[in-house]
């Protein structure tokens, strides 16, 4: 098996406690020479400054490329161009551009008044500025707020054609989701990679209910599956080797690159890393 590239994605800490979680977790994944690590915004720009701190953090200690996310959410045009600049001039020239979760937990979104009014605005103009590697968010299964797939294929066609170089997937469960995803996506013409984004799952309940959040089906299987585990103490047993077949399977059908959901938790990423023969390249040093 071709051994794939990996990159992790990280959220910056709330507080000291998670702090060590963070730098933790990076110690445990940047030995294995990860593409990029990416740091979560929080709604509004609830956590601007912590992504921040941690993505300057995260690059002088791991000395690997770090790609900050940014969204549309709460903020003007000036605002959030603002904050892109605060990320290069720290060194940060990767962003994973996001339209972001409607705020206050409303049912829709609603740009700021000066602001973006979605991620192709948002993409354009950070692509204008000849800064930045820009990666998108993609949907194999059909977002909350499209009608059908076909739509989620049309919204990431104009995130390329609006200058982005790459698209990371939401996670999901079943390899067919990904590669038929992939398969529209080569239909409509899309041709830029489009790369897998994975979680090993730490706690059944909590993925199963985010999935529910944010459309990811959950398998009738995969719920019996994690019942009988949890009954006999097999949780993690489970995760790992259900999350490393499917990467492997990936793999296989021509994937090069995965991306690791780790929430900060990086155990049961790095055992499905080492299954797949990612293996230590580079030592992280200096870590606060």
């Amino acid at each position: 098996m071709t051994t794939p590239a990996v990159s992790f994605e990280v959220f910056p800490p709330k507080s000291v406690d998670a702090s060590f979680r963070l730098w933790d977790t990076a110690q445990a994944l940047a030995p294995l020479g990860p593409r990029f690590f990416s740091v979560t915004y929080g709604a509004g720009g609830s956590t601007r400054d912590l992504t921040h701190d941690s993505a300057h953090v995260l690059r002088r200690t791991s000395g690997l490329p770090v790609a900050a996310h940014l969204t549309c959410v709460g903020a003007s045009k000036a605002e959030t161009l603002e904050v892109a600049n605060s990320f290069a001039e720290i060194g940060v020239t990767d962003i994973v551009a996001l339209r972001g979760d409607p705020e206050n937990g409303a049912s829709v979104f609603t740009p700021h008044p000066d602001g973006f009014a979605d991620s192709c605005e948002l993409i354009e103009a950070l692509a204008a500025t000849g800064k930045f590697t820009l990666r998108v968010g993609a949907y194999p299964e059909p977002h909350p707020e499209s009608p059908d797939q076909a739509q989620n294929v049309e919204w990431l066609k104009r995130k390329f054609d609006a200058g982005a170089d790459e698209a990371i997937t939401q996670f999901f469960f079943e390899t067919e989701t990904f590669l038929r995803f992939r398969d529209a996506c080569a239909a409509a013409g899309i041709t830029k990679p489009i790369t897998p984004g994975i979680m090993p799952v730490t706690n059944w309940k909590s993925a199963r209910n985010f999935a529910t959040r944010c459309g990811a089906l959950v398998p009738a299987w995969l719920d019996e599956a994690y019942n009988a585990a949890l009954r006999d103490d097999r949780h993690d047993l489970l995760s790992t080797a259900l999350c490393s077949e499917m990467c492997s399977e990936l793999v296989d059908e021509g994937v090069e690159n995965l991306h690791f959901y780790t929430l900060n938790r990086p155990e049961l990423t790095r055992s499905v890393c080492r299954a797949l023969g990612v293996t230590s390249q580079t030592a992280l040093s200096d870590v606060a």
